[in-house]
């Protein structure tokens, strides 16, 4: 069994998840920018992190077989801070990287007027550069947020096939699948969805242009859950080509648009500029 997962912040995991995940299937990943927790001062503090993105995560994705792959923006969150704003100036100079499939995660958070700014501006952004937008839906009046968000990306220059609506459930797949964008559901331990209920969205709407993910962080989460998903898939009667199709073909149909996945790892570096992942020798 082969896994994609579409959505996992692996900044905030170890490398025993690493391993772990290789072990159940997972060989490719992307890693979405994102909110780290707490606010960022400066700009500054984006472009090192977008700096790791590039360079670290991979390399140490790479030493357990799992090809890593990006998005970069300015999130919905911090989009109302006026001390990051700046973020969306220098993101052409990123958005340009090989390992850079989308733009994101952006969407809302709170559905103020600075997130409506922001995410106009980088589904433009994304339109300009060729690629898709990772799109997050908000965790709080999600319906509403998702209808606020289809209107935008209507609006915008970048078609829908080219946009990922994700964190989604079910008071707001149809609405998703309906405006032609790609559907994202992510699977926690308690919050979001689970497994059984991701069986029955995949029994009641089909597999195309469905992603599943983890979107695994620094909270309760779990870097397993699409392995998770591939086996209660199974269980309730898919095919294995069905599994496929979800966990694999789909996230590489939806980011391939990028022209930049590269899922074949090759022999990896033993060290990143002067780093290794060891500490005390092997």
């Amino acid at each position: 069994m082969r896994i994609f997962d579409p959505h996992i912040h692996m900044t905030s995991r170890t490398t025993d998840d690493y391993r772990a995940m290789y072990d159940a299937g997972v060989r490719a990943l992307v890693e979405p920018s994102f909110w780290l927790g707490q606010p960022r001062t400066s700009p500054a503090s984006f472009f090192d992190y977008f700096d790791a993105l590039l360079g670290w995560e991979p390399f140490r994705a790479s030493q357990y077989g799992i090809a890593h792959h990006c998005t970069l923006a300015l999130n919905p969150k911090e989009a109302n801070d006026p001390r990051c704003t700046p973020v969306l100036d220098a993101l052409p100079r990123y958005l340009v990287k090989d390992s850079v499939v989308a733009v994101g995660e952006i969407g809302y958070d709170s559905m103020t007027p600075a997130e409506d700014h922001a995410l106009a501006a980088q589904l433009q952004l994304a339109a300009d550069h060729g690629l898709p937008a990772l799109v997050h839906t908000p965790h709080r009046d999600k319906l509403a947020g998702l209808h606020r968000t289809i209107d935008v990306i209507r609006e915008s220059n970048l078609p829908p096939e080219f946009v990922l609506l994700d964190h989604l459930n079910e008071t707001t797949v149809k609405a998703a699948t309906d405006s032609g964008c790609w559907a994202g559901f992510s699977i926690y331990p308690d919050t979001k969805m689970d497994e059984d209920r991701m069986v029955t969205i995949l029994q009641n709407h089909g597999t195309e242009k469905i992603l599943v993910n983890s979107a695994a962080d620094w909270g309760k989460s779990d870097p397993l859950k699409t392995r998770k998903v591939a086996d209660a898939m199974l269980k309730a009667g898919f095919t294995e080509d069905d599994v496929d199709q979800v966990l694999w073909r789909n996230p590489v149909a939806f980011y391939g648009r990028s022209g930049r996945l590269q899922l074949d790892v090759l022999t990896p570096d033993p060290l990143h500029e002067g780093n290794s992942i060891l500490r005390g020798g092997e």
